[in-house]
């Protein structure tokens, strides 16, 4: 079996298709663009002005929220401070180059790379190399560590696929079950049976960055795509942030530890001091928020508190083993494992379909993937080449390298990408970007339903706060 290579900007144009998924919301007006464009911050960002000019702003997280609203805020002739906790830019972008090959901390695909996409326009403008990854090309391995057909994973896929049907008819927009209730109550042979367990798994509960005991049965797939299959980055993910952090200023390892909103008094404080402002648009991930570890003076009102505590804020966890020798065939791009627990290294991404190295990548999700988060690298390691020993026995031997990561237990995160919870509604993501008092507005991929949990919904949600900013000054 074959994949696609490695292509530059102008071969992915050539199979790209364009097709932009309809905006419900009219805010997202904004981001609307011909097929044709393919540069960066001219295309999404209005042309430069003077009506902040004059104006202080202070933004929290140089994620791509963060960054994005700065860029646009400082376009429209503001004074732009971005103060991020962390001692690089990114948020929950971040590439490790230790392998001699990206590893991937936070974000690793994008998703519908079409030309429309926002993600895909930040790459392009750093002349960015992609290689589709093709989730048709995957071998998949019962729990004994046995092959299954091509036919019996099509009937597992069907199957998974006709369970969500059956709850996308079934169920009223106000039904309060969990995705794994709504199957347990409406289908026969689904939750339980391995190949099933496996495919929810690996398949929604990655997507979603959740378990499907704690995500909407009518909500987890109600959001918005662009069209094509995901593509990796092969020169990094981290490259999209050269043009959004040009030229801001930018605090590093300065952590927030309040927000004063009150009437023209703003200010924010950190471990460097205090910092005042006109506004302030805090692009924290949803963890920190749920966290309380930023005190709001006055406390948020309690429909955006309530709103912070009820989306769910998941993890995936990612393993990757550097081995001396493959002994895996290096000529699929993926590997399926039915695993008990659900969630425990059930996926694995082959780097020897896109590079020259004997990389292979691991996931842990849904309820698995915190309790991954936890081990330690000892413990992941063996838990890990517990699983791959199942398939492939004495052949898996020490590796020379491994990477990790552990999302729920960062500090600066406490989890990975936000998710609709049973009796939430989709409006409840997008109140949140409303602003507060005229002076607070809070943006990142929790705010923005239709595209959550994705690096162009965060970005997206960064220029709609700066652009509510601008027309409040306009």
């Amino acid at each position: 079996m074959s994949i696609f290579g490695i292509v530059n900007q102008e071969n992915l144009l050539s199979f790209l298709k364009p097709m932009f998924a309809p905006n419900r919301r009219s805010f997202l007006k904004y981001f609307m663009i011909t097929p044709a464009a393919v540069s960066i911050l001219p295309r999404y960002l209005p042309a430069r002005t003077n009506q902040l000019a004059g104006k202080e702003v202070i933004v929290i997280g140089a994620g791509c929220a963060g960054l994005g609203a700065a860029q646009a805020l400082v376009k429209a002739g503001a004074d732009v401070t971005v103060v991020e906790a962390k001692t690089h830019i990114g948020g929950r972008i971040s590439t490790d180059w230790s392998m001699g090959v990206p590893f991937e901390v936070g974000a690793g695909w994008i998703h519908g790379p079409e030309i429309r996409n926002p993600t895909r326009q930040l790459f392009d403008a750093v002349g960015a190399k992609y290689v589709i990854t093709d989730d048709d090309n995957i071998l998949v391995f019962d729990r004994n560590g046995d092959e299954i057909s091509k036919d019996t994973l099509e009937e597992i896929n069907q199957k998974w696929e006709s369970s969500l049907a059956i709850v996308d008819r079934t169920l009223e927009k106000d039904d309060l079950r969990s995705l794994r209730k709504a199957i347990d109550d409406l289908t026969v042979d689904s939750i339980g049976n391995p190949g099933f367990d496996w495919a929810i798994s690996a398949y929604t509960e990655f997507s979603k960055g959740a378990p499907i005991g704690d995500l909407s049965a009518t909500l987890h797939d109600e959001d918005k795509n662009f069209d094509t299959q995901d593509v990796i980055v092969t020169t990094g993910y981290s490259g999209m942030l050269t043009p959004l952090a040009k030229g801001l200023d930018i605090k590093l390892a300065t952590k927030v530890f309040g927000v004063t909103y009150v009437d023209n008094n703003i200010s924010v404080t950190t471990k460097s001091g205090h910092f005042s402002a006109d506004y302030v648009i805090c692009s924290v991930p949803l963890g920190v928020l749920k966290s309380g570890s930023i005190k709001f003076d006055p406390v948020l009102p309690d429909t955006y508190q309530r709103t912070i505590d009820q989306i769910g804020f998941g993890s995936v966890t990612k393993i990757a083993f550097k081995f001396d020798n493959a002994f895996w065939d290096t000529d699929v791009q993926y590997f399926g494992i039915m695993t008990e627990p659900m969630g425990r290294w059930n996926y694995w991404l082959n780097y020897r379909t896109f590079s020259n190295e004997n990389i292979i990548l691991g996931i842990s999700v849904g309820a698995y993937a915190p309790i991954a988060d936890r081990m330690s690298d000892n413990e992941l390691a063996r838990d890990a080449l517990e699983v791959l020993r199942g398939v492939w026995g004495d052949k898996v031997q020490l590796p020379a390298q491994m990477l990790r990561t552990s999302w729920s237990v960062d500090p600066m995160a406490f989890g990975a990408y936000s998710y609709p919870t049973p009796g939430l509604s989709a409006g409840q993501f997008d109140y949140l970007s409303r602003p507060i008092r005229n002076r607070l507005i809070l943006a990142g991929e929790h705010t923005i339903f239709d595209y959550a949990g994705t690096t162009h919904g965060a970005y997206m949600s960064g220029l709609r706060a700066a652009q509510m900013l601008i027309e409040q000054n306009g």
